[in-house]
């Protein structure tokens, strides 16, 4: 059974298909911080930017922390043993080799998750390689648990084989490149942290030169394509020391820590402790933040649209509040910004 939350999402909208992002910004003739960024604060209406615009709404003395983690071509073609073509999605290491894995329909547009029961079916897979299948991922419905046989080291098969995982809504494949951030430097996300997407090595410059600090965390993200209303499952992360200090040292000089993502936010959260001092740590999270759970070292973030019912719009509750985050959406739908992967950005300021 998939374990779901129960609480109700804050906000109620449709999402029309006009306003997805089906292409890089690059492919609509944009630089990736020309993107449009609604910037959210309580009591006042939302203010229209563009990304670009970063070093000038943050203030000397505030702290970006960024997710370092670089996307996996993490998208395989699979055989099952009658014949039957599905997309295999590889989204988290765990102990002992094995991995969770997501099957989905190959038919496009939608790639539907695939929910019959493969237990036990090794699927093939290109370049002689073999996933066994072992059981259905804890609180599951579309994510399994397996071992991988492959004919060479993970990223280098990978790297032959694999494609980056895309949904319905991008209408063909892309360049790896075009799904990494700019500051990536350690493989393993399923999925690009989409937050950091925006950022060129000229306007971190400029945010530096300004007094804003940058410091990195890690955290390998998993697929992101949840059902409604279905949990995030455990995710690896590492919080350096130098990043926990920078942090405490913010905050204490009346500095603002802003999260450039839900996975900063689920991390910094993770090794926060209830007086509000972030401490460094890894391993594994579980945590779920949502507004009756609060948020401890995170002023503000930055973030993608999220769908109708996604469980991280119970996340920029906790950093938002409903209100402003009711009246963010509103703006973005009457202000036709684009959503996922590849659209436009929404910064939540204290």
């Amino acid at each position: 059974m998939t374990a779901t939350l129960t609480t109700r999402p804050p906000i109620v909208f449709e999402l029309p298909r006009d306003l997805e992002a089906h292409e890089p910004p690059e492919a609509r003739g944009l630089a990736r911080d020309d993107v449009r960024l609604l910037v959210s604060r309580p009591g006042v209406a939302p203010e229209h930017a563009r990304f670009r615009a970063l070093p000038d709404i943050l203030h000397a003395g505030d702290l970006l922390v960024i997710n370092t983690s670089a996307t996996l071509p993490a998208s395989l073609d699979a055989v099952r043993p009658d014949g039957s073509v599905v997309e295999l999605h590889l989204s988290t290491p765990l102990p002992a080799g094995l991995w969770v894995v997501e099957l989905r329909q190959p038919a496009r547009p939608g790639t539907l998750p695939f929910h019959g029961d493969v237990t036990g079916e090794t699927l093939a897979v290109p370049g002689g390689g073999r996933v066994e299948l072992l059981a259905r991922y804890p609180r599951s419905g579309r994510l399994w648990v397996a071992v991988l046989h492959l004919p060479e080291e993970l990223q280098a098969y990978l790297a032959a084989h694999g494609r980056p995982i895309r949904y319905g809504h991008v209408d063909h494949d892309w360049p790896l490149s075009a799904h990494q951030t700019v500051y990536a430097n350690e493989a393993g996300s399923a999925e690009m942290p989409s937050a950091g997407r925006a950022f060129t090595p000229e306007l971190i410059t400029a945010l530096v030169a300004r007094g804003i600090g940058i410091s990195p965390i890690v955290l390998h993200a998993g697929v992101g394509s949840l059902e409604t209303g279905e949990l995030p499952a455990p995710e690896p992360f590492r919080v350096p020391a130098t990043t926990a200090a920078r942090v405490n040292a913010t905050r204490a000089n009346g500095g603002r820590v802003i999260a450039v993502g839900t996975t900063v936010v689920r991390a910094l959260e993770t090794v926060a402790d209830v007086s509000g001092v972030a401490h460094p740590g890894e391993g594994w999270t579980e945590v779920i933040i949502t507004a009756e759970r609060g948020i401890r070292v995170v002023d503000g973030l930055l973030t993608g649209w999220h769908e109708p019912a996604a469980s991280h719009l119970l996340m920029l509750e906790a950093v938002a509040g409903r209100q402003m985050l009711d009246d963010a959406y509103q703006a973005a739908l009457a202000g036709r910004y684009l959503w996922h992967e590849f659209g436009d950005l929404h910064l939540l300021l204290p």
